[in-house]
């Protein structure tokens, strides 16, 4: 019996958090609380935070507010709030600090005013940067996502607008400079590079690269990379060379990362793909 209880306590504050390789995102926050309650505190950065189960109740400057599933929360930093169950079975929340390079003090106001967002487009997408946070070697990858979904909340909070299209922003096109950025990825394609640095060299503004490059070649820039290394892997395992020696001699950041990104797009593992070798 007493066994059961520490268990069930265990379940009631389940957390995880980690600091990811990603410029400007300063933590990376998941937990699941059942009975927990957050007395009023404040963060030196941006709290932007999705709630996957229940629902969570929280005080910002004197106002009561709600994250219900579909909702994105983005707390400004040193605004004291709280935050306590809304739902008898408590809430599951992803949470992500961001520093003053993605969101500036000038935008305090605003979010305070409106700091929950319904918004599908931002809700997915941080989703989506969630999940390419959660295991490394994705870096590139998680830096264009948060790029994208930076300019999205800048669009919230800019004065005098209201929601955001519910579809890509138009995108001015912009050949040569998607040329420029596939270059220097193809001389990058082992040691990889962040955004912000390829944005730095190209150069350009992040979300525009991103943007240029996504509708010039119609793939992702990550996913260009990506792709190239596991061009590469493929000619090694024929080769006769380990799952391992190749992940390490293509960029990945080891065995398994190479494994979920050739299975994704071959269809079956390194392993399987090398013995497969007439």
């Amino acid at each position: 019996m007493g066994s059961r209880r520490d268990d069930q306590r265990r379940t009631e504050r389940s957390v995880s958090a980690w600091r990811p390789r990603v410029p400007g995102v300063v933590e990376v926050f998941h937990a699941h609380y059942t009975e927990y309650a957050y007395p009023m505190h404040v963060h030196d950065a941006w709290t932007l935070l999705i709630v996957d189960d229940g629902a969570v109740r929280y005080d910002l400057d004197r106002h009561e507010h709600g994250t219900p599933h579909d909702t994105v929360s983005l707390l400004p930093p040193h605004v004291p709030h709280n935050g306590s169950p809304a739902t008898p079975d408590g809430f599951r929340k992803r949470v992500l600090y961001l520093d003053a390079s993605r969101l500036g003090d000038e935008l305090i106001g605003r979010a305070v005013d409106a700091p929950d967002l319904r918004d599908p487009v931002l809700r997915r997408r941080v989703g989506q940067l969630h999940a390419a946070l959660a295991l490394p070697g994705d870096e590139l990858e998680a830096e264009s996502r948060l790029t994208l979904i930076g300019d999205r909340l800048h669009e919230h909070l800019k004065p005098g607008t209201g929601q955001p299209g519910t579809g890509q922003p138009g995108t001015r096109r912009d050949p040569a400079l998607a040329r420029r950025l596939r270059e220097l990825l193809d001389e990058r394609v082992v040691a990889g590079i962040g955004l912000e640095e390829a944005a730095a060299l190209v150069p350009a503004h992040p979300a525009h690269l991103v943007r240029a490059f996504s509708g010039a070649y119609g793939i992702a820039p990550h996913q260009y990379l990506m792709s190239r290394r596991v061009e590469r892997a493929r000619r090694l395992l024929l080769a006769g060379r380990s799952p391992a020696e190749v992940a390490a001699a293509t960029g990945f950041y080891d065995q398994a990362h190479l494994t979920r990104h050739f299975k994704r797009l071959v269809g079956v593992t390194p392993g399987r793909y090398r013995t497969s070798a007439r």
